[in-house]
């Protein structure tokens, strides 16, 4: 339940370090720490459904999660978080960018 450490194994099995490179493992621990409330996992998070690596691409959910992660922090993984939402609103209909705003602001940590 440690969400610090389950960051730090979604990130090794996103590089492939200690552990065999596996895109869905990756996801699914950096799930458990985005649910969490951990910023980083959120933005990673949303990453991976951005590019659709360890899951199906859904552009909502990458949104939602680049907004989750931007709300939360400062400087430059505020920008980065920025960018990663800005660049997927591109590709979706304004229909879409308010159901991720949605999720969003109904989105409440896991405890």
């Amino acid at each position: 339940g440690d969400a610090g450490a389950q960051f730090l194994l979604g990130a090794m099995y996103h590089q492939g370090e200690g552990v065999p490179q596996d895109f869905a493992e990756a996801v699914w621990w950096y799930r458990q720490a985005a649910e969490q409330g951990l910023a980083d996992a959120q933005h990673r998070l949303g990453a991976g459904y951005a590019s659709g690596r360890g899951v199906p691409q859904d552009y909502v959910e990458a949104h939602k999660w680049a907004n989750l992660a931007a709300a939360q922090v400062t400087g430059g993984a505020r920008d980065a978080a920025v960018e990663l939402r800005d660049r997927v609103a591109v590709a979706m209909t304004p229909a879409q960018i308010a159901e991720a705003q949605q999720l969003a602001r109904e989105w409440r940590p896991a405890n």
